[in-house]
């Protein structure tokens, strides 16, 4: 089977995806590590209602999983 082309999603670069490109679906490292910097500082994020909690209580890790 021949590999695949697919655009990078953080510069739009045509990357191959096989097991050879080790940052697949990214074309880098660096576009991997801005994709994540994007998660991390909330300029992406997955859609869905805001769970507000009472005051002066915190997310515990069990919540998280």
């Amino acid at each position: 089977m021949s590999p695949v082309s697919v655009k990078c999603p953080t510069c739009g670069r045509q990357t191959e995806w096989s097991e050879s490109a080790p940052f697949r679906p990214f074309c880098s490292e660096r576009c991997r590590l801005i994709d994540l910097g994007a998660w991390l500082s909330e300029q992406r994020a997955i859609p869905g209602d805001n769970v507000e909690l009472p005051p002066g209580e915190a997310p515990s890790a069990e919540d998280e999983h």
